[in-house]
């Protein structure tokens, strides 16, 4: 009897062997793929940052720059000055025990892009190096790119100036000078990172036309101490 081969079922395609190569080729191709892409996205972040920082501190040393607070003494006028007539003098001179009182116009001009905070501002006058009268003012605060005017008012004591020696040239010539020392002290504050301390100091010599009473000439000076 003839032996008739048996046909064997085909087995099913998941019991087919398995080709591992072809699961590590595709593994890696998926793997370079993401790191290219994250490469690509850290290389996309960095460059964006790098950017950011050096657009950052062109504008910190340029627009951003802080610069000084600009004092400025605007005028001088005298409210109160008492005269009386003495022998022996052409002109009047300041009555004994009286006080004679300046005002001063002052402001603090902001050039910064950023607000400038001042603490009290502290004006004194004095005649040939005695100091004479001294005022003081309230603290602020200039906004940016911004002007504050303030009006400081002085009483002089006028004995200090009666009682000095080199007062009868002064009453002979018919002027009175004396100097202004003024001082603002504050700090500027940049992007809420940067902080510049700053204090401006003006000088001014003013003179004083005794018989009208009024401010005949003034020369100021400056400094910013930072």
């Amino acid at each position: 009897m003839v032996e008739r081969d048996q046909v064997r079922p085909l087995a099913p395609a998941s019991d087919q062997p398995h080709n591992s190569d072809d699961d590590e080729t595709t593994l890696n191709v998926k793997k370079r793929f993401h790191q290219r892409r994250c490469f690509k996205y850290c290389a996309c972040v960095s460059t964006f940052l790098f950017l950011l920082a050096i657009i950052i501190i062109i504008l910190i040393f340029t627009v951003f720059k802080i610069k000084d607070p600009i004092i400025t003494m605007n005028g001088v006028t005298v409210e109160k000055l008492d005269l009386v007539n003495t022998s022996g003098t052409l002109l009047p001179i300041p009555k004994p025990g009286s006080n004679m009182t300046i005002k001063a116009d002052v402001s603090v001009k902001n050039p910064n892009y950023s607000s400038f905070r001042y603490s009290n501002t502290t004006t004194t006058i004095s005649y040939r190096d005695t100091v004479v009268g001294e005022a003081r003012g309230p603290p602020g605060k200039s906004k940016a790119r911004k002007t504050v005017r303030m009006n400081v008012t002085i009483d002089i004591i006028t004995d200090k100036i009666v009682s000095h020696p080199g007062l009868q040239d002064d009453i002979s010539s018919g002027l009175l000078t004396m100097n202004s020392y003024t001082s603002v002290g504050g700090r500027v504050k940049l992007l809420n990172m940067i902080k510049e301390y700053v204090v401006v100091k003006m000088n001014c010599s003013i003179t004083v036309n005794i018989t009208s009473q009024s401010i005949q000439d003034q020369k100021c000076t400056k400094k910013v101490k930072l």
